[in-house]
């Protein structure tokens, strides 16, 4: 964590390791997650949040799995993850009325071509492509269908609509650094409903199943989870939820994503070998900021292979399925000095790099 407090294995003393998740204080930590995310998040009232397996990708397949097929779907694709829902709609769930509407890497799908009488399925920020929706505005307050958002690398740096959103899904890892294995999914009324009117039309595994006897499993909302959690991982989710409480809530965690992305936005703009991947600026990410390579020869993966090499940077090689470039994480986490820091050293990986093919 940043802001001179660090982070720090000590921060994790106190978790219930080795004991039920099920005993009271197991429960009131799972608890302590949920209401926590919804006072930093301004979740309303109205809406349920639950713990669920199998990070954002579990929270994303048990809403598609769990909801859709009794109305026509629209789902909108423009970077690696999007895609993959469209092939689990087509391929797994094999719904007979999916539209795709679709974009490349760098720009975005019409957005006043969805048809809001149907479901709609989109990432709120591409995390592979670093391209989002600029707000919340596109989306009909008189829908008909769901709104269901992909929000992993959204949620706790951007600002999400939630009277426009019926399914949010995130996990612990993106903005506020957590480890891995947990999801969470955030319920709109208008979802519940869904859940409690309309039967799923294919058999759910036991991971995927929010109600029984048409009624929802109110539990699971309020921690009860369907399966055994990692302890660990929840006391590491309190100690970010902790964090960013006393950091000043949302407002100043996206004062902080902002920030870094604006000193890295500000370097692109001056460097002539590099520019961002996003076509508009006013869809580039603030979180994974996706660049590519203009007019020059050195390879992106040398140039991530260098940094990696002098410790200066790891993982900043673009997503395996995503055009060739770099990735810079601008998330809460980071602080804008260490952004700052690293732009001398992408001019000189470039630099060696660009030798070296010469």
């Amino acid at each position: 964590m940043p802001s001179g407090r660090g982070w720090s294995l000590d921060h994790l003393s106190d978790a219930w390791l080795g004991r039920s998740h099920r005993a009271a204080p197991g429960k009131e930590k799972l608890a302590r997650v949920i209401d926590l995310t919804r006072e930093i998040l301004g979740i309303p009232e109205s809406h349920r949040i639950a713990i669920v397996p199998g990070s954002d990708t579990g929270a994303v397949e048990l809403a598609l799995w769990s909801l859709l097929g009794s109305r026509g779907v629209d789902m909108l694709a423009w970077e690696s993850f999007g895609r993959e829902w469209v092939d689990d709609v087509n391929d797994s769930l094999k719904l007979d009325d999916a539209r795709v509407l679709e974009a490349d890497y760098g720009t975005l799908p019409d957005l006043d071509a969805v048809d809001w009488a149907r479901d709609v399925v989109f990432t709120w920020n591409g995390t592979t492509s670093g391209v989002r929706v600029p707000h919340g505005d596109w989306i009909a307050d008189d829908r008909q269908g769901l709104a269901i958002c992909d929000a992993t690398s959204a949620a706790f740096a951007m600002d999400l609509p939630w009277d426009k959103l019926d399914v949010t899904t995130w996990s612990w890892q993106k903005v506020l650094g957590g480890e891995g294995a947990h999801g969470m999914l955030v319920l709109s009324p208008r979802a519940v409903e869904r859940l409690e009117s309309s039967a799923p039309l294919r058999p759910l595994p036991k991971l995927f199943r929010l109600t029984k006897g048409g009624k929802l499993i109110e539990g699971i909302f309020r921690g009860q989870t369907i399966n055994t959690p990692s302890m660990l991982c929840v006391e590491d989710a309190l100690d970010g939820l902790g964090w960013a409480r006393d950091l000043g809530g949302l407002d100043a965690l996206i004062a902080r994503t902002n920030a870094n992305a604006a000193a890295l936005h500000g370097w692109v703009a001056n460097t002539p070998w590099i520019a961002n991947l996003a076509d508009d600026p006013g869809t580039a990410s603030t979180t994974s900021v996706c660049l590519k390579l203009v007019d020059t020869p050195a390879e992106p993966k040398r140039i991530a292979a260098l940094l990696g090499n002098e410790n200066a940077a790891y993982d900043i090689g673009a997503y395996r399925k995503a055009p060739p470039g770099l990735r810079i994480w601008c998330g809460a986490t980071v602080e804008t000095d260490d952004i700052n820091a690293l732009l001398p050293w992408l001019d000189w990986a470039h630099a060696t790099a660009l030798q070296e093919t010469s």
